[in-house]
């Protein structure tokens, strides 16, 4: 649960151990709110697969403490109870979710 933690680590370590492991700051780019964002660093422990697969950004555009976390459908403070997110994955449509969009040259 390495990449989840809500630790910094000093650039120039991060920058390296980025080489190894998915570190906090680089997954963190997957929970952002932005579509080409949420859909790249994938990666749980291995950050090969979205280097292999083109997935990797280094960091989200409006920097890793300006970032707006999460999904926009679910902002509603109502779809974060437990009851909510414990059935979201049964509800029909997927509506506006971004998952598998992906913008060329971004």
């Amino acid at each position: 649960m390495f990449n989840h933690g809500n630790v910094r680590i000093a650039d120039k370590l991060d920058l390296i151990l980025r080489w190894v492991v998915v570190t906090p700051d680089m997954h963190r780019v997957h929970h952002s709110i932005q579509s080409t964002e949420t859909n790249s660093n994938f990666g749980f422990n291995l950050h090969w697969w979205d280097r292999l697969f083109g997935t990797y950004r280094p960091e989200p555009s409006a920097g890793q403490e300006a970032m707006t976390v999460g999904i926009e459908q679910f902002r509603d403070p109502r779809e974060l109870r437990l009851d909510r997110m414990l059935v979201q994955p049964f509800h029909g449509s997927v509506g506006n979710y971004p998952l598998g969009r992906r913008t060329i040259g971004t």
